[in-house]
């Protein structure tokens, strides 16, 4: 082989190696595209969302629903009238591992209803990929950051109904005290909590999912529901 020849098929080998590989990308340039996405959402423009997911993309939201891009790029519909809003990225964390980027981040969002103020908190986690000269979406997940709901006013003077100890099981009980206007429940030897009240007789736990209820029966309280996600764990009062 001539070399003139051989310097062109090193040449193309070369090239080809070099085309082969993923084009470089930028966490600015992610942050930049899933801003865009983000912002898509009030006005329900679904141009980013067709571009930047995959053909075969799998998404699940903060609500549960197991998505391929049909069904997601169809879930983004204008707001209705009378609402508005919008979505800050935020934390952005990013990881390139040859033609694999993961984001991780977090998605502050206003949101105003006929006038009335709304916030809402989620993390996301986008795995991005490049195929076919591209970078797109091929997985992603939301979750919602937990919020305490709004503290209510109870009626205090069923507080000494509440008073007393729970048992959920043979040597695991709770003991449930009225001080000073407040509830008080302590499993153990565990730290006193306060029961926040939420309306009169349903309470939560800073910073704790669920509900805390109690149940009468005969006019007396026989039981405090630990209510989870619409299931109830039940604890007897037995003092």
């Amino acid at each position: 082989m001539k070399p003139a020849t051989l310097l062109i098929c090193a040449f193309l080998f070369l090239t080809s190696c070099v085309t082969s590989k993923p084009a470089p990308i930028t966490q600015a340039e992610i942050v930049r595209r899933t801003q865009e996405l983000s912002d898509a959402v009030a006005p329900g423009n679904k141009d980013p969302w067709k571009e930047y997911f995959a053909d075969d993309a799998m998404y699940f939201d903060e609500q549960g629903h197991n998505m391929d891009k049909v069904a997601l790029v169809a879930s983004i519909e204008p707001l209705r009238a009378g609402v508005s809003g919008n979505i800050k990225v935020q934390n952005s964390q990013f990881h390139l591992a040859g033609d694999t980027a993961i984001h991780s981040y977090d998605m502050d969002e206003s949101e105003t209803v006929q006038g009335q103020n709304l916030h809402a908190r989620y993390h996301a986690t986008d795995t991005w990929m490049y195929r076919n000269g591209q970078w797109r979406i091929i997985a992603g997940q939301v979750l919602r950051y937990y919020e305490d709901p709004a503290a209510g006013v109870a009626d205090v003077s069923k507080f000494l109904d509440y008073a007393g100890t729970y048992e959920l099981a043979p040597g695991d009980r709770a003991v449930v005290t009225n001080e000073n206007g407040k509830l008080f429940v302590q499993r153990g030897t565990g730290p006193k909590v306060e029961l926040v009240p939420e309306v009169a007789d349903i309470f939560f736990r800073k910073g704790v999912e669920g509900r805390r209820l109690f149940h009468y029966a005969g006019g007396k309280v026989d039981s405090m529901i630990d209510r989870r996600n619409n299931e109830d764990i039940v604890w007897k009062k037995v003092e």
